[in-house]
């Protein structure tokens, strides 16, 4: 990557939307700008899991406000990363369509496991090199991430379902602030987190660390009002409770430090926090300057630099993990590119679904660690639930959407195939699987697949059918099985 390459991630928060700008140097990122909004969403899921429409505006307003900062930038400067929020609502893909259209970029939900995953590698990259054991503590709007490493390498990665908002919601719900809810809120905190200690004990790590708002926050707090900066105690958060509790509400409270945007949610953080002080005999948390978003950028960087992506890192454990035949993996990979490469003109977007198609094509056959038969069926349920650092839910589901129908009856993709370049990429996969049958690398370079109109023909060369007389009656199947589907394939095999 060339010096004074710009950088950006987006975060979109339960709580709110937070743009990083950076300028990459030297392998260091330096801060351009930082913009951040209160957007609420979190606040805007119903009892249905559904996002209000009010929260989807504020969403897109937002967004509309970072895409005018973010004009000029290319797709590879840019990611954009949605967390618990749109994890668990239930309309999220009404949001993002208009999301994704509004802010001209594609913005990725991503899992727990690769949330916690991002908040380290933000974390770690803006701390001193140690080697030290790190316990690193994301309380979010309604997920809190927990993370053990060491240096750039988170060892243990958990997500649990609570968070400010959350809690802010279900135990202060009109802003009253007694000794009582505060107790509840922490007891049921430290029952959702207690199979956390088992995770992460004490004993596996020395400094606590803590990332984003409500860390940042009590700090904020703490600081204004004469207790030592970048350090939050016990007895800090004790004073702090009292405060809250003797102000009785949080209209009523008035404390230096306090910003308006965290006002609403401050109940519900500080009990998740002092729930985790208690819960692992913490003495002191120190704030860090890293977060999701820095993470986000990081990973950006690696992506630009050969051979250090996270993914192609992730394809390869999992490759090695489910016992994959590397030989069959990399020609089915290398002939599927091939014939995807003849349908879809490589621009910028084709390349990613191009990588994309090769790595659900090295993990075609993932599901046969379970079973030979319906392997399929097995190596999709594996990509669709498996943590895998580097991917996002939707790239995780295409690529398990892909791996089921590799072979078989196509009815199961009917939703999923009134997506052209979907259906460019099975087609390419099936038939790579198909001329790979024998497990050696077939004469694939005479063999040339076109397409026009929802319309795909393959043409060989004269002699091929000869040659290779079970591949031919394999393409003569496969020309029946898309005549069930609402797209076309012919064959003119020679």
């Amino acid at each position: 990557m060339q010096n004074g390459t710009l950088l950006a991630a987006i975060d979109l928060g339960s709580n709110s939307f937070r743009l990083e700008i950076g300028r990459y140097h030297s392998g260091h990122i330096e801060r351009i700008e930082y913009l951040k909004e209160t957007v609420r969403q979190g606040a805007g899921l119903d009892e249905n899991k559904n996002l209000s429409q009010a929260a989807m505006e504020r969403g897109w307003e937002c967004l509309a406000r970072f895409a005018e900062r973010l004009h000029g930038f290319k797709k590879t400067q840019v990611r954009a990363v949605a967390t618990q929020t749109l994890r668990e609502a239930k309309n999220r893909d009404q949001f993002l369509r208009q999301a994704q259209e509004v802010l001209g970029f594609a913005i990725e939900v991503v899992s727990g496991h690769e949330e916690a995953r991002l908040i380290y590698q933000g974390v770690s990259h803006l701390l001193p090199q140690s080697d030290e054991k790190r316990l690193v503590v994301d309380i979010g709007g309604r997920s809190t991430e927990m993370i053990l490493g060491e240096a750039y390498t988170p060892h243990k990665m958990e997500s649990y379902r609570l968070g400010s908002v959350a809690w802010s919601s279900r135990y202060f719900p009109k802003g009253v602030f007694n000794a009582a809810a505060f107790k509840t809120a922490e007891i049921a905190a430290k029952a959702v987190l207690d199979e956390a200690l088992d995770t992460f004990p004490p004993s596996e790590w020395t400094v606590a660390y803590g990332s984003s708002g409500t860390v940042g926050a009590v700090a904020d707090m703490l600081s204004a009002n004469g207790w030592a900066s970048g350090l939050i105690t016990r007895s800090g958060l004790d004073w702090l409770l009292e405060k809250l509790i003797k102000a009785g509400s949080v209209e009523q409270l008035k404390l230096d430090g306090l910003k308006d945007d965290r006002r609403a949610v401050i109940g519900g953080g500080v009990s998740v926090l002092r729930a985790i002080f208690d819960l692992f005999d913490i003495q002191q948390m120190i704030p860090a300057q890293g977060a999701l978003r820095h993470g986000a950028i990081y990973d950006l960087m690696d992506r630009e630099t050969d051979g250090t992506d996270v993914r192609e890192r992730t394809v390869r454990w999992l490759s090695t993990r489910f016992s994959i035949d590397p030989n069959q993996a990399q020609r089915v990979g290398a002939v599927s590119t091939a014939l995807f490469t003849q349908v879809a003109a490589l621009d910028a977007q084709n390349e990613r679904y191009s990588q994309k198609l090769a790595w659900a094509s090295r993990l075609h056959e993932i599901g046969t660690h379970i079973s030979h038969d319906r392997s399929h069926h097995h190596g999709a349920y594996i990509l669709g639930n498996v943590d895998a650092p580097g991917f996002s839910l939707p790239e995780l589901l295409r690529m398990s959407r892909l791996v089921l129908g590799q072979r078989g009856k196509l009815r199961k993709l009917e939703l999923e195939l009134e997506d052209e370049l979907f259906a460019k990429q099975l087609m390419s996969l099936r038939l790579a699987v198909l001329l790979c049958h024998a497990r050696q690398l077939p004469e694939h370079e005479s063999v040339k697949l076109s397409y026009k109109a929802r319309a795909f023909k393959l043409v060989t060369n004269p002699g091929w059918a000869k040659r290779y007389p079970q591949s031919a009656w394999l393409l003569s199947e496969e020309v029946l099985a898309w005549q069930k589907s609402a797209w076309k394939f012919s064959v003119d095999i020679r």
